[in-house]
């Protein structure tokens, strides 16, 4: 990012796990930042006066900020974003950075209807954001992270680590051999920052995965290692796993874990960022769950 910049960056879903790590990475560049949400946060700099809150719900277009920004990065779900790129035009906003997800690969062919229609939205919302902004002449890139944890308030690591706090163990299915790619979140705040001006970074979409491709199985040995507890699995076969979760979904809180979720337990969900490596640097770290972060 260029030190001490006058640009003005709006930041859809502020209050996101990566938000968290972009917005003072922005701050830090000397941008003046726009965060829109619709439950806006406190300043995450106490002194910081460039930091600008704005609450609305980006589902309706007309409430965006009419702010004479640059450039936008939208951090909400993708398929939000098509809606939004005529009002960006006509603030003359002309280059974007969004974010999909791997699922888009992963779960197209899902025995699961709901996972094979996130799949065919993130598929709909590329294709829309790539019509749009070429005739609209907008510069877009599109990130599509693997597995995205914080340790603290994510949906992957944080939902394990607070399995083993309770129970103590992990139950597996089989060998649970399947390859996973985890990315910090503050790497995909970093990423923003390192392709955001970069001309090769134009109009494409790229992969974005961790800087270490490990078992689920050895994934999760390094949650229970991070919490300081014994590392304990149950295995169990197919047929009883399975069971279990159908039980498991009728609990409150419950509903979004499906029976897919333990068959990938064993299946490859890997994704080479080589592009990303080679346009604009992107050298993820390797998974590494702190105790402190696990905390918070």
């Amino acid at each position: 990012m260029p030190e001490l910049s006058p640009f003005k960056i709006i930041v859809t879903g502020g209050t996101s796990i990566i938000g968290r790590f972009l917005l003072p990475r922005l701050l830090d560049a000397g941008y003046e930042v726009h965060a829109v949400s619709r439950c806006p946060s406190a300043n995450p700099g106490a002194s910081e006066t460039r930091l600008f809150w704005h609450k609305c719900d980006i589902g309706q277009p007309e409430q965006l900020p009419r702010i004479n920004a640059q450039a936008l990065i939208h951090l909400a779900p993708l398929w939000l974003l098509p809606p939004l790129l005529p009002v960006l035009n006509s603030l003359q906003i002309k280059r974007m950075i969004g974010f999909g997800s791997t699922s888009l690969f992963s779960k197209a062919d899902s025995p699961d209807e709901d996972e094979r229609r996130l799949a065919a939205r993130f598929a709909e919302a590329e294709e829309a954001i790539r019509c749009l902004c070429a005739a609209l002449e907008t510069n877009w890139t599109i990130f599509r992270p693997t597995l995205v944890y914080d340790c603290s308030r994510d949906k992957n690591v944080n939902r394990i680590a607070g399995f083993i706090r309770r129970f103590g163990f992990v139950p597996l299915l089989g060998k649970a051999a399947g390859l996973r790619q985890p990315v910090h979140a503050d790497d995909l705040a970093e990423a923003c920052g390192c392709a955001l001006w970069r001309a090769a970074t134009f109009n494409r979409a790229y992969n974005l995965s961790g800087g270490e491709t490990l078992s689920y199985r050895r994934m999760v040995e390094k949650i229970f290692m991070a919490l300081g507890k014994p590392v304990r699995f149950f295995i169990i076969p197919a047929w009883l796993f399975r069971g279990v979760i159908h039980v498991v979904i009728l609990l409150p809180g419950k509903r979004s874990i499906t029976p897919e979720m333990a068959s990938r337990m064993n299946v490859d969900l890997c994704f080479d960022h080589a592009d990303a490596a080679r346009d604009f640097g992107f050298l993820p770290r390797p998974f590494s769950p702190h105790w402190n972060d696990l905390q918070k």
